[in-house]
């Protein structure tokens, strides 16, 4: 019957075995996070996690049992699917969706990392490290934003957002006007095409503006150096009305 409910469907994977993965409605091994398959998709062909996990530095002094471009993955497909806690990965280390995604077989492949191998993983970056990173995911937006030829005009879209906390995390301060204890990261966006440009963590009592005149000097230097005739906008909301910037 064509609308049986326990109909078979297959989907291919970027897994050095060419696995399939297979969808089927009669129980056995389940994930419930089955979009983690498009996720993966999608970062095979940016090489988004690659580009960052060769700005994290190793710090273990052996040869770990999980990659740094393995463990990238895990935190990031985690992130996106609405797992931020650490704790999560001790859960979800035997999901064999993740398991797949992050390059090991769903049954017999090793485990993926537990919850001190991703604190260690997050202690390790330090501040030249998140300039790296920074550094990768811009040159990423150059790359996809210069596909169909050089743009006549970049909308840089500024705007600074809550990143709510819930405990002694430091640079974690009570903001008034979002009412709790937050982070207040400031982000920056291509206004035309919708993908990021850059983000920079701040503390929860940064005002709205902080730091943004130096990374608009970095956006608007590295953009001339690239497409020079390129017209440059910027839109933000009242938060940036300082005259510095």
């Amino acid at each position: 019957m064509r609308d049986c409910a326990t109909q078979k469907m297959r989907f291919e994977t970027h897994h050095k075995s060419a696995l399939a993965v297979e969808a089927a409605f009669d129980g056995g091994r389940i994930t419930s996070d089955g979009g983690l398959l498009w996720l993966a998709e999608i970062d095979e062909e940016l090489g988004l996690c690659e580009a960052i996990s060769e700005s994290v530095p190793e710090w273990r002094k052996r040869k770990g049992r999980h990659s740094l471009a393995s463990l990238v993955r895990q935190r990031v497909f985690q992130i996106a699917c609405g797992y931020e806690d650490q704790n999560d990965s001790d859960s979800l280390r035997e999901d064999p969706l993740l398991k797949t995604v992050c390059g090991s077989l769903p049954e017999s492949g090793c485990d993926l990392a537990s919850q001190p191998t991703v604190s260690r993983l997050e202690n390790a970056a330090d501040g030249r490290c998140c300039h790296r990173i920074a550094q990768a995911i811009f040159e990423l937006y150059l790359s996809e934003r210069g596909k169909d030829g050089v743009p006549e005009k970049v909308l840089l879209d500024f705007d600074a957002t809550d990143d709510p906390t819930h405990g002694d995390q430091e640079g974690s301060y009570y903001h008034g006007y979002y009412e709790q204890h937050i982070y207040h990261p400031l982000v920056v966006f291509d206004g035309e095409s919708g993908y990021l440009v850059t983000a920079l963590l701040r503390a929860g009592n940064t005002h709205a503006s902080n730091s943004a005149v130096a990374l608009l000097k970095r956006i608007v230097g590295r953009l001339r150096h690239r497409w020079p005739e390129v017209e440059i906008e910027l839109r933000a909301d009242a938060g940036f009305a300082v005259p510095a910037l």
